[in-house]
């Protein structure tokens, strides 16, 4: 029923605009408003828009809502950090990130952050 669809994803903030200026001018995605219905849209590279919708009781995901796969994550996380992202630490006794807020104990290199909204995402490092 649905093999054909041009299925897409979404999720809420808080602030639209605040949210524009983070995925557009931190992050550098393409994104464009849909001001008759106060939606933004994400374009990712090679995928269908990902639509961002204001949500005045805007509760932030706790898992992670988008993953931006890169080569080298240290080098995104220290590029990231320049545009002053803020990266989450995790110490639990099987979890943790490094001084780098790199998890590298298992799988792949990962480094988890969030958007203004709260929202959490991740730079993960892909082999292609």
């Amino acid at each position: 029923m649905f093999a054909y669809t041009k299925a897409f994803s979404g999720f809420s903030v808080n602030d639209l605009k605040k949210a524009k200026h983070f995925y557009e001018e931190i992050l550098g995605l393409k994104v464009t408003e849909e001001s008759d219905m106060n939606i933004l849209q994400l374009h990712i590279h090679e995928g269908h828009a990902i639509v961002i919708y204001e949500k005045p009781n805007h509760t932030p995901a706790t898992f992670t809502i988008l993953n931006f796969p890169v080569s080298d994550v240290t080098s995104a996380v220290g590029k990231l950090k320049e545009l002053g992202v803020r990266f989450e630490s995790y110490d639990l006794p099987d979890f943790k990130t490094d001084d780098d807020h790199v998890f590298r104990q298992g799988g792949p290199l990962i480094a988890w952050f969030k958007d203004p909204a709260g929202n959490i995402l991740s730079v993960i490092q892909i082999e292609d």
